[in-house]
């Protein structure tokens, strides 16, 4: 993953810990001030989202202490290779648009990053500028001619 992918992630569980975490405990107090436990449906209701939320937790400590992290600003080349940014042009429409490729966790393809195991990561691979690249969309097949590469 990139180092900025593993500084949201960082940023998340602490979050989850020192936001959520304390109003969850609040939460269950205020239930238990309640009465009857057995019929308690805010009770019950908050235990369930302290268990959601401690599983995340424990979920991202697990993936962020196996991830490797990879700092961007310090790859160079002429392929697109994990980390590139990549300028696209629509070979149909002439639309640019600009992805970079990056682990799973942190892809997302509205803010211009996509996994490294998605089909137009894997179509991009190995290319150099002005290569034409194919990539089989769910919507049909897509052509790209490589404008930039660059490591951000």
């Amino acid at each position: 993953m990139t180092s900025a992918g593993h500084k949201a992630l960082e940023e998340e569980i602490r979050f989850l810990k020192s936001v959520e975490r304390p109003r969850i405990i609040k939460a269950i107090a205020e239930a238990r001030a309640h009465g009857d436990l057995s019929e308690n449906a805010e009770y019950h209701a908050a235990k369930e989202q302290q268990g959601l939320n401690e599983s995340r937790v424990m979920e991202l400590e697990d993936k962020i202490s196996r991830a490797e992290v990879i700092d961007v600003s310090k790859l160079s080349g002429s392929t697109v290779k994990f980390g590139a940014t990549v300028t696209l042009a629509d070979e149909d429409t002439d639309e640019e648009v600009k992805y970079q490729i990056v682990g799973e966790l942190e892809a997302d393809v509205k803010k211009g990053r996509v996994s490294v195991t998605s089909p137009i990561a894997r179509a991009l691979i190995g290319k150099s500028v002005e290569d034409s690249v194919e990539v089989n969309t769910p919507g049909g097949g897509k052509s790209y001619e490589i404008l930039k590469i660059e490591f951000i």
